[in-house]
């Protein structure tokens, strides 16, 4: 039976009363620890899923495990990570660990990524899945910025510039950054939407900022080995952040997770590329425009502290 290096929780029958017992992440600078699950075997591909406790994030999780993969979960709900955990390492082709940290916070994204960093010698593949469409007025981070804004982009740029250097270390190495088909050009006079706020703008914006940092980052790794791509996987997918908005789902995530794993898995796929599904598709106009994202780019390491 084996054990992550830094949880030394057993993963087995009674692994979910173990899990629970031990709470959420550690807040402010201190170290986070593995809530659950093992460390991956030699030559084992390491996956890490973002935003992968439910919906969309969790199957894909569960499909990399099915095929072998060792898949680092995240999400805010301990039980519901450790529950994913446990289905995974008892259906044994695969493994997983979970850690728990809130996208909201950017002391939170900086534990998660140390984590990673302290826990593991390689990461083949990061996913930046999480994200939120929250409904109702404008609702700021604990860092003071509008709230989609922050979880569906900034906390995104900010790991991944973190971890960079072990997926430079892992290359050939992935980035997989799952954006929408519903893009809106990023006011940079207003950002933080201040003035005429809809949640359908702030979540459209943010969703576009993913695009514009794909673009970006690939220029920047070209040679590297490591490439970064970003999709919309589905329309309107039968997960709960659709649901609970009393939405009709016209998808479903088993479609959205197909188009996810064509970009973790498809060789020959290139870099800086934007995916409708799984067919090569054009951003917004403001993707394509250098000046837009060197912009974007300056704002988000100025706001995250990262670069």
């Amino acid at each position: 039976m084996r054990t992550h290096p830094s949880a030394g929780i057993p993963v087995g029958g009674a692994v979910l009363a173990a899990l629970l017992a031990v709470g959420p992440s550690s807040l402010n600078g201190q170290e986070l620890e593995a809530v659950a699950g093992s460390a991956p075997s030699e030559g084992q591909r390491v996956v890490l899923v973002t935003g992968s406790t439910g919906g969309l994030g969790r199957e894909v999780a569960r499909r990399l495990a099915s095929g072998g993969d060792h898949v680092i979960v995240h999400g805010r709900s301990v039980q519901r990570g450790s529950e994913l955990v446990a289905e995974i390492e008892e259906q044994g082709s695969g493994s997983a660990s979970f850690y728990s940290a809130d996208l909201g916070s950017f002391d939170e994204v900086r534990a998660l990524s140390r984590a990673v960093l302290r826990d593991y010698e390689r990461l083949d593949v990061l996913v930046n899945n999480a994200g939120i469409w929250l409904e109702g007025p404008r609702q700021l981070s604990v860092d003071g910025h509008e709230l989609h804004f922050q979880v569906n982009y900034l906390s995104g740029f900010l790991l991944t510039r973190e971890l960079l250097p072990l997926l430079r270390r892992s290359a050939p190495a992935r980035i997989v950054n799952v954006s929408s088909v519903a893009q809106r050009p990023i006011d940079f006079d207003d950002v933080m939407l201040e003035e005429g706020y809809s949640d359908g703008r702030a979540y459209a914006q943010s969703k576009l900022a993913q695009v514009m940092f794909t673009f970006d980052l690939a220029t920047e790794l070209e040679g590297s080995g490591l490439t970064v791509n970003a999709l919309h996987p589905a329309t309107m997918m039968d997960t709960d952040m659709v649901l609970e908005r009393g939405a009709r789902a016209r998808t479903s995530v088993d479609e959205g997770t197909e188009a996810v794993l064509h970009l973790v898995n498809a060789p020959d796929l290139g870099s800086g590329g934007y995916f409708n599904q799984m067919t090569p598709a054009q951003g917004n106009a403001q993707a394509h425009d250098e000046a837009a994202r060197v912009r974007l780019r300056a704002l988000a390491e100025r706001l995250t502290g990262g670069g």
